[in-house]
């Protein structure tokens, strides 16, 4: 059975009110080292750390606006939420970026409050974990910019194109695949061999987008191990080698070694 880090899972929703603590016991059993459990809202950051406070060196949490929201941003408010987390051991600014497919946000607003975001996570030295969708040129944009004054990042649930892939990877930012990668009509293995095996991340984006198998059921993060052998196999690596190689880059991006003892 591979090691894995679930390096983005919802685990602060309601989706898992009843029976959160199995889900994340379920989770162990199937190999994961840690879980990394987003906040995308200041509210949704709270009740993450509340989870992480009853698994400490196992559950981990971040803190931000999701792009959905960025029209409610507020750069005082909000931010000093963020810090509050990031003082209370959030290992990650996020989930926040771009979405240009649903606009629930004017895309200036959302421009403002991921470049808040993104200058925060300069300051503060901590990863930023990206949602885009279909927004392109933006993002890519955004990543160099960051990269470039030395903001590291995660591109959440990527599933192309490969130039973002390439511009997160020259900003030195890690390209984490979820169970998206699994389903019957996916057809880019080739994405799926570009990132350097150090740039290399796993999730399940919990409750959402459970992999085969589990396809239309509810996602959990102890469905990631499907992930990491389809990942595993596209690279022509066994699943334990892969499960190695992502565990560790999650220990490197979150700083969860030696600070956080994983496994």
């Amino acid at each position: 059975m591979p090691r894995f880090v679930d390096s983005h899972c919802h685990l602060a929703d309601p989706a898992f009110d009843a029976d959160r603590e199995e889900a994340i016991a379920r989770a162990r059993d199937a190999g994961a080292a840690a879980l990394v459990c987003i906040g995308e809202s200041p509210a949704m950051a709270r009740r993450a750390r509340d989870i992480t406070a009853r698994h400490p060196g196992f559950v981990f949490h971040t803190a931000g606006v999701h792009p959905h929201d960025a029209a409610s941003f507020d750069p005082r408010a909000d931010v000093d939420a963020i810090r509050e987390e990031i003082a209370h051991g959030a290992v990650a600014l996020g989930e926040c970026g771009l979405d240009y497919h649903y606009d629930h946000s004017p895309r200036d607003q959302q421009r403002r409050a991921f470049s808040a975001q993104l200058a925060l996570a300069k300051e503060l030295k901590l990863p930023v974990v990206v949602h885009t969708r279909e927004a392109v040129d933006d993002t890519a944009a955004m990543v160099r910019e960051a990269g470039s004054a030395g903001v590291t990042g995660i591109m959440h649930c990527f599933s192309g194109p490969p130039a973002l892939a390439e511009v997160a990877v020259a900003a030195g930012w890690y390209i984490s695949f979820s169970g998206i990668i699994t389903f019957k009509k996916w057809e880019d293995d080739a994405l799926l061999r570009l990132p350097p095996a150090d740039r290399l991340l796993v999730e399940s984006d919990a409750p959402y987008l459970a992999p085969v198998p589990y396809r239309g059921k509810r996602n959990e993060p102890s469905y990631v191990a499907h992930t990491v052998a389809k990942l595993a196999e596209a690279r022509g690596l066994s699943a334990d080698r892969l499960g190695d190689v992502v565990t560790e880059n999650a220990r490197r991006c979150f700083a969860l070694a030696p600070t956080h003892a994983v496994p």
